[in-house]
This record gives structure tokens, C-alpha cells and sequence, in this order.
């Protein structure tokens, strides 16, 4: 089961308010970078604080907040127009595709206290491919080697080799392991 934890906007610390104003900065920069260039890796490197593997591939732009929980393996590949909203952390395992404007979502809104986050963390496990413009919800473990279908809203574990679509996303399809 996945650890849900709350934070409470409103009691953000200075140290807290700090580190988001840097990263607001250092996504602008990414943003406006030359991709593939020494400086460009050098300024994902540090949004990332270094937590990404080797052959990880970003196109820009992206967005999203708390960069420090986002944990990227081998051989990852994300297209433009990512949102990250990482609060809850977010982890990629190996050789994982993400199409353009596909949207990580790890933190939702408390329905009665709006300043209040609810936060669980994203797992997409090795292998996987993530559609276009697909919604990945708070507390969602994507399988090994699953498809989530373009457009599709996740809201429930994906298992293993599983292919996903529609909203709310749902089975259609077990892909043949023997085969990867």
C-alpha cells in the first residue's frame, strides 16, 4: 500500500519557499536552454539534484514543482510539456517512455481545505509507455511494461504487461511477457 502523507501549504517554511523560488528559476532556464547542450544538462542535473540515470532524455518545456522527489532511471525518455507535480514523489525505473503533455500527478487538493495537499507517491515501473496527454493520479503504481493509452486518466494500479485506456483507465489487453 502506498504511504499517503498531507502538507499544509499555509505553514510552508522560508527555507521551503526558498527552494521553490530556485527551482521556478531553474525551470525557466531549462525551458530556455538549448536542449541537449553541456549547460542544459548541467541545469536538469541540478533540478533533479542528480537523481536521474544515464541516457535520460527531456524535451522541453516542463513544469510542475518538487523536482527533489523525483527519482529517474536508465534509458528514460520524456517528451514535451511533462508536468511533474512531485510533492508525493514520483519514480521511473528503467528504459519508461512518457509521450508529450503526459501529466504525473503525486499530490491532489484535500476537498475542504484547499491548502492542504494530499500526497502519494507515482510509481511507473520498468519498461512502461505512457501515452499522450495520459493522467497519471496520487498513490498510481504503472506496471512492468504496461501501456497507458493517449488520453487516458489513471487512477488505479496498472498490472504488469497490462494496456490501459479511457477515463477512468481500464484493462483491455495483456501484452505477451515471453515477448521482452
Amino acid at each position: 500500500m502506498v504511504k499517503e502523507f498531507n502538507v499544509d501549504m499555509e505553514k510552508i517554511t522560508p527555507e521551503e519557499l526558498e527552494k521553490l523560488g530556485k527551482q521556478t528559476e531553474l525551470l525557466f532556464k531549462i525551458n530556455h536552454t538549448m536542449p541537449l547542450s553541456e549547460e542544459y544538462d548541467v541545469l536538469i542535473n541540478e533540478l533533479f539534484e542528480s537523481n536521474t540515470g544515464s541516457n535520460f532524455t527531456l524535451r522541453t518545456p516542463l513544469s510542475g514543482t518538487s523536482f527533489e522527489n523525483v527519482k529517474i532511471g536508465d534509458n528514460v525518455f520524456i517528451n514535451s510539456n511533462c508536468l511533474m507535480m512531485a510533492r508525493g514523489g514520483i519514480t521511473i525505473e528503467d528504459n519508461v517512455m512518457l509521450a508529450a503533455n503526459v501529466q504525473l500527478l503525486s499530490n491532489n487538493h484535500d476537498e475542504y481545505n484547499r491548502q492542504v495537499l494530499i500526497c502519494k507517491e507515482i510509481t511507473i515501473k520498468e519498461g512502461a509507455w505512457i501515452g499522450a496527454g495520459a493522467s497519471i493520479m496520487p498513490g498510481v503504481t504503472i506496471g512492468k511494461h504496461a501501456i497507458v493509452g493517449a488520453g487516458a486518466i489513471v487512477t488505479k494500479d496498472v498490472p504488469d504487461y497490462a494496456v490501459v485506456v479511457g477515463i477512468p483507465a481500464r484493462v483491455v489487453k495483456k501484452l505477451d511477457e515471453n515477448k521482452f
